[in-house]
C-alpha cells in the first residue's frame, strides 16, 4: 500500500534527523570543553553521515544514519596561561565546534524533521478518511 510506504519513509527520515539533533546538542553542550591535562585534546566535534537503505519488504529506499563520526582538523588554540590544560607556552586547545555551524545544522534538521512529521500526519489523516469512508 502506498500510504504505508509514505509512513515508513517519513518515520525513517524523522529517526535520522532526531539522531542529527542529538549530535548537534552534544556538540553545543561541549563547545567549551577543553582537555584535562596540559596539552590534552579537547572535545572533537561529532558529525552524522546519512545513507540510503533499501527496505526490501516495502520496495522503497529510506534514509538512515550510516555513522556518527568525528570532524577532522586541528583544534583552535587560545592563549590562557593560567588554565589547567595550558601547554608549556600557555596555549589551550579548544574544541573544533563552531556555534554558528551547529545552529544552522540544528535548524536544517528541525525543518527536515517537521517536513517528515507533516507527511506522517497527512498520511495518517488520509488513512483515517479512507477507513471512515468504508464504514
Amino acid at each position: 500500500m502506498d500510504l504505508e510506504r509514505a509512513l515508513r519513509i517519513s518515520v525513517a527520515g524523522m529517526s535520522a534527523q532526531s539522531t542529527r539533533l542529538r549530535v548537534v546538542a552534544e556538540n553545543l553542550a561541549n563547545r567549551d570543553s577543553t582537555g584535562e591535562a596540559p596539552g590534552a585534546d579537547p572535545y572533537r566535534r561529532r558529525t552524522v553521515t546519512f545513507s540510503n537503505q533499501l527496505d526490501q519488504a516495502m520496495g522503497v529506499e529510506t534514509v538512515s544514519v550510516s555513522r556518527v563520526g568525528t570532524a577532522p582538523g586541528d583544534f583552535p588554540r587560545r592563549y590562557e596561561p593560567g588554565h589547567p590544560a595550558a601547554d608549556a607556552n600557555g596555549y589551550v586547545k579548544t574544541p573544533n565546534v563552531d556555534g554558528f555551524v551547529e545552529v544552522m545544522d540544528m535548524r536544517e534538521a528541525q525543518r527536515s524533521y517537521s517536513a517528515n512529521l507533516s507527511v506522517l500526519e497527512t498520511t495518517r489523516a488520509m488513512l483515517t478518511r479512507a477507513i471512515e469512508a468504508l464504514r
